[in-house]
């Protein structure tokens, strides 16, 4: 299916700068931290937006060097963008293959995060132009599919650790927003896919503590057979599951890959849909805008312009 939206790209003349890779020593990582910062090229008292990359069989989309289709467009609106290379990324799997929690690393994940977090003023003193300018009491974080996990366990979700059995908190109170792109549902029964128990992380997700304020983006089209066969719906479970307040945006004709958000014209998405990324972002700006500042209607104007009327790009629902 194909979504025709009177959309446009973001502004060209709203210079963004992009800089990379800032390196961090983290002790006890295997590699160091690496880091790609993207922000708009002027202003000031700029938010912080988190992003965590996905899984996939690419080796640089799972990196700092991926989501320059998001990363662009929310630098353009005035966030400060930063993308770590997860030990997950394919990139380093030559590297750290044998270290433990390989291959997914989904505690580390989330730490690498907080890594970032307490080392923000060795960041804002390493990319040009950056110091001073941001507001760090204005922090989200993003994540797309495995991503979404990682974004999830720092908004408050919880899952036991497979072989401790141990309920793992990885809540981060400076993060106070979020946003959940294709993200995994709930465990159980349900995860009876091919590739089910090669998350056995996921089998014991609990939404149930996630308290942080989120927007949870799925595609109706997002059938992940190889983790479940309930169709879209899992991924529409972190907010189904979790507590007030929650939005739920559904893109109409989207699949996994939300029209392509994690590269520009890359072989692996199926759905590509360039205005249909476009609105996403916008609705993700606006979203942020709002939350940060109750007092910014970006929230509401921008979702009754993309997602009512004939030329509507999803539906949203809000608890």
């Amino acid at each position: 299916m194909t979504i025709s939206t009177p959309t446009t790209a973001p502004d060209p003349s709203v210079p963004v700068l992009s800089y990379g890779p800032v390196v961090l020593p983290v002790p006890g990582r295997p590699v160091d931290l690496h880091l790609r910062v993207t922000a708009p090229a002027t202003g000031t008292d700029l938010p912080v937006i988190l992003l965590s990359h996905g899984h996939g069989p690419s080796h640089h989309l799972s990196s700092l060097h991926g989501y320059a289709p998001l990363a662009d467009l929310w630098a353009a609106h005035g966030f400060v963008v930063v993308q770590p290379t997860h030990l997950s990324s394919r990139s380093l799997s030559h590297l750290v293959a044998d270290a433990p929690g390989a291959p997914f690393f989904w505690r580390a994940r989330a730490e690498d995060m907080t890594h970032i977090l307490d080392r923000f003023d060795a960041i804002e003193t390493a990319v040009p132009r950056l110091a001073g300018r941001v507001d760090r009491t204005r922090v989200a974080v993003a994540g797309h599919s495995l991503g979404g996990h990682t974004a999830g366990l720092l908004l408050g979700a919880r899952n036991a650790d497979p072989d401790t059995r141990e309920a793992v908190d990885l809540l981060e109170p400076r993060i106070t927003a979020g946003v959940l792109l294709a993200a995994p549902g709930r465990g159980g029964d349900i995860l009876n896919g091919p590739m089910a128990e090669a998350i056995s992380f996921v089998q014991s997700s609990d939404f149930s503590t996630m308290t942080t304020p989120t927007l949870v983006v799925v595609g109706d089209k997002d059938d992940s057979r190889h983790f479940t066969d309930i169709g879209p719906d899992w991924h529409a479970d972190p907010y189904a599951l979790a507590p007030t307040p929650k939005t739920l945006l559904t893109l109409f004709g989207a699949e996994h890959g939300l029209g392509g958000i994690a590269g520009y014209d890359v072989a692996e998405t199926t759905d590509e849909n360039p205005a249909l990324v476009n609105a996403l972002g916008r609705l993700v700006s606006a979203y942020l805008r709002t939350r940060f500042d109750p007092a910014d209607d970006a929230w509401r104007t921008t979702s009754e312009a993309l997602t009512t009327g004939p030329h509507a790009v999803g539906r949203v629902e809000s608890k």
